[in-house]
């Protein structure tokens, strides 16, 4: 049995269901034929929600995302900080 404990942070856990969101949200586009980062890309510039499509409840979970949150943690994963 192992004496380490595991520590993970609110803020991780954060992290990881926006990534989930933002991937089911990439396949959701994928499968009806769109190119799927122009439409997030859209949706991040102008917070239409009609960028994105409403197969397999894409839309009601991208609104789940605040995009501030998600804008910094596109470009901090990008820059690699």
């Amino acid at each position: 049995m192992s004496d380490k404990t595991i520590q993970f942070t609110i803020k991780e856990e954060h992290e990881q269901e926006m990534r989930r969101v933002l991937l089911s949200v990439y396949e959701a586009l994928e499968e009806k034929g769109y190119n799927p980062i122009s439409q997030i890309v859209g949706y991040i510039l102008s917070e239409d929600p009609t960028y994105i499509t409403t197969h397999n409840n894409a839309r009601s979970l991208v609104r789940r995302i605040d995009r501030d949150e998600l804008l910094q943690l596109l470009v901090k994963d990008y820059l690699n900080k």
